[in-house]
């Protein structure tokens, strides 16, 4: 087994862990991070990598409430963009020490900009530097971000949910049940990936989603390029379906997170199209229609009123499936041979750093 799959199925369990510090130990810290969110004229979410696509996640949880908030990359933010006055600062960073995140500290404090920092790690620069500080408190991969890119999403979305609306019980309790319930999916999911015939490396890939699981749309791209060492390409369904939908006439494979809520007919439209043109489909979604996908991976259920947090699981098949294919492929997803563990230079290919 490897040390990726590994990390993969402890997921659910370092997830109900890190949701019970923040919501235990860690509250006094989040209604503190919460009550400068919500005072800041402009909020600002920032990250790189995985960490970027986890403020997806949490960007959602914001435009859900109709709350304003700006997610930008961090190099882009470092280097191009004046911060607004009355300005809050969200710093997601499994390690806090990414180059660009330590220079925006020094770019944040020149401007006044009060900084929240999410991070596993207590005695990095952002931790030691930001205003209010969430930890993760869950596990440390082995080397791609598993948990650590999930955790946050989860606890930047219960962020922004308590800078917002505020954080009920009904929610604490549908999402422990959740990551419970996912918990004993693995082995499905598992045993219907072994036996997909899905997955084809020759073609192109394309992932697509809407709302808030464009998070994972865009970490499983990341996952194909880190873990199994192959090309993908994330977009917006509705994105696709403007000019690049002309992939498919060379042939490729598609995976599409369908929403709970939102265009779920439209998006089934698009599935049997793609299907009609023999192009194999995986779907991610709750409540899958039989027979629709060439590989469902169905999730469990949540309550309509929180349908909106699919985007914390829907990521772990996707996870999974990256996993399959890098064994099939021979890829080592344990290691990388070119990127070191941290980006601590912000010039040439292979930048120094330190796992």
């Amino acid at each position: 087994m490897t040390h990726y799959l590994q990390n993969i199925l402890a997921e659910p369990r370092e997830l109900r862990r890190s949701l019970d510090y923040t919501l235990g130990d860690g509250s006094v810290a989040l209604r503190r991070a919460a009550d400068l969110a919500g005072a800041a004229q402009t909020v600002y979410i920032t990250g790189i990598g995985s960490s970027w696509h986890a403020g997806m996640a949490v960007q959602s949880i914001f435009d859900a409430a109709g709350a304003s908030a700006m997610l930008v990359d961090a190099s882009e933010l470092l280097h191009f963009t004046r911060f607004a006055p009355n300005a809050c600062l969200i710093v997601l960073s499994r390690s806090g020490k990414s180059v660009e995140i330590v220079k925006l500290l020094d770019k944040a404090a020149a401007a006044g900009v009060k900084v929240i920092g999410i991070t596993n790690t207590p005695d990095s620069p952002l931790a030691k530097r930001a205003t209010a500080l969430l930890l993760l408190n869950a596990a440390f991969d082995h080397n791609v971000s598993v948990t650590m890119y999930s955790a946050l999403t989860l606890v930047g979305g219960l962020l922004a949910t308590q800078a917002t609306l505020g954080i009920t019980a009904g929610l604490a309790v549908s999402i422990r049940e959740h990551l419970a319930a996912t918990g004993e999916r693995l082995d499905r999911w598992r045993r219907q990936i072994s036996e997909s015939n899905w997955f084809e490396p020759d073609v192109p890939t394309y992932f697509l989603a809407r709302g808030g699981s464009l998070a994972s749309c865009h970490e499983a791209r990341l996952l194909w390029e880190e873990a199994a060492k192959i090309g993908a390409t994330a977009m917006t369904t509705g994105g696709f379906r403007h000019g690049p939908q002309e992939i498919i006439a060379g042939g490729a494979r598609i995976g599409l997170w369908l929403s709970p809520l939102v265009l779920r007919e439209q998006d089934l439209n698009l599935v049997e199209d793609l299907r009609r043109r023999q192009i194999p489909v995986m779907m991610i979604g709750q409540n899958l229609p039989d027979d629709t996908a060439d590989l469902p991976l169905e999730l469990p259920l949540l309550p309509s009123e929180f349908a909106h947090w699919q985007f914390l699981v829907d990521v772990i098949p996707a996870q999974l499936a990256s996993e399959h294919l890098a064994r099939t492929l021979g890829a080592n997803c344990d290691g990388f041979s070119i990127c070191p563990y941290i980006i601590e230079a912000e010039g040439g290919l292979c930048a120094s750093g330190t796992r």
